[in-house]
């Protein structure tokens, strides 16, 4: 069977495992069903997630163009202490930056590698957990507002890392820790103005699995510019990855606005 579309980050559910779907304009599949099974890839082109035009993806699914005019991957995205629609100041269109950095935000303590901390939108729970490949997270902090999401987790890089080591992640190369008795460490680490947000009462610990059957020993990442045909196994989906039987990995999240056909 082949489906063909724009790549887009595959949705979740939250399971035990968590299912995973891949969703087409047209159609969807269920990639958990695929498990153990050949699958082929093949690259025919680029679409933007944001103008829909035909042009080479720049980052993030944008073309070049739209990378640097949409309020959609402002440097406040990746950088939520520069978060400024609080203050009615507009980085790119204040009506957009209003509708997202104006929420509640989660800052977390997640373990996907090693201990990292990260902040999200808390309608993004556990979402955005999954797609790091997190095998547990907790909530710190929740604040009304990405900027004070964003000075908070600036205070706590000073003691942990924000970024994931995705190779640990996909071999499940992965250290343990107490994360409750770590988010009790952190309270006195909180920003002033987030003080008042900590979750003093509150302990939920998500445990999250994988649908993965055996984690490579090696990972080769594969580019779809430089090998515009793939087919293997497949045995785990991770994070935003699909595990193949020979080690090598696809990042569908890092590969979006590209257009392929999957034969199943």
């Amino acid at each position: 069977m082949q489906y063909q579309g724009v790549l887009t980050k595959m949705q979740t559910e939250l399971g035990s495992p968590i299912q995973y779907y891949l969703v087409f304009e047209d159609s969807f599949l269920n990639v958990n069903q695929l498990l153990d099974k050949e699958i082929e890839i093949n690259f025919i082109g680029c679409q933007c997630l944001n103008c829909g035009k035909k042009k080479k993806i720049y980052r993030q699914g944008f073309c070049y163009d739209c990378f640097y005019s949409s309020p959609a991957v402002g440097d406040w995205i990746m950088r939520p202490e520069l978060s400024t629609a609080h203050l009615g100041i507009a980085d790119r269109d204040l009506e957009y930056e209003s509708k997202v950095q104006l929420q509640p935000h989660i800052v977390y303590l997640a373990v996907a590698s090693e201990i990292k901390v990260g902040v999200t939108r808390k309608t993004q729970v556990p979402t955005r957990w999954i797609d790091q490949g997190a095998s547990q997270a907790i909530a710190i902090v929740e604040v009304p507002n990405r900027y004070l999401a964003g000075i908070t987790e600036v205070a706590l890089k000073n003691h942990y890392t924000d970024k994931t080591n995705w190779r640990k992640m996909l071999q499940n190369s992965i250290e343990t820790f107490d994360l409750i008795a770590e988010k009790a460490k952190v309270e006195s680490l909180i920003p002033e103005e987030a003080k008042e947000f900590f979750y003093s009462q509150k302990d939920d610990l998500y445990d999250l699995r994988y649908p993965v059957l055996n984690y490579p020993a090696k990972v080769n990442s594969l580019n779809l510019d430089k090998t515009p045909s793939f087919s293997g196994k497949l045995t785990g989906i991770k994070g935003q990855y699909l595990l193949f039987e020979n080690g090598t990995v696809f990042n569908v999240r890092g590969s979006e606005g590209y257009v392929v056909t999957i034969n199943v």
